[in-house]
């Protein structure tokens, strides 16, 4: 059985997304500045070519990096709350002993 995990407190629960919001909030900031830093270097290197090249450059970086980060933000909420410590380890040799 599983065992209480402290996200089932609201209290905590509403404490830790809104940390994870605030986290995902800095890194929407740091992606646009990357984004306008990136379309910048692309218009100083080559020009003018396509708008399409412009609009996938921003998209596949935007995208690569707010899914990285709310993976990422993920990984620190469950870890941080220490939802992690509440799974039940079957594979854990004291069981079987």
């Amino acid at each position: 059985m599983a065992g209480h995990s402290p996200l089932d407190d609201p209290d905590n629960a509403a404490h830790a997304w809104a940390r994870y919001r605030w986290l995902l909030r800095w890194m929407g900031l740091a992606t646009l500045l990357t984004v306008l830093a990136v379309d910048g270097w692309l218009y100083w290197q080559f020009g003018f070519v396509s708008i399409h090249l412009y609009i996938a450059a921003s998209l596949g970086v935007a995208l690569t990096m707010m899914l990285m980060a709310a993976l990422m933000g993920l990984v620190f909420l469950s870890s941080g709350t220490g939802h992690d410590e509440s799974i039940e380890d079957r594979l854990d040799s004291s069981h079987w002993e």
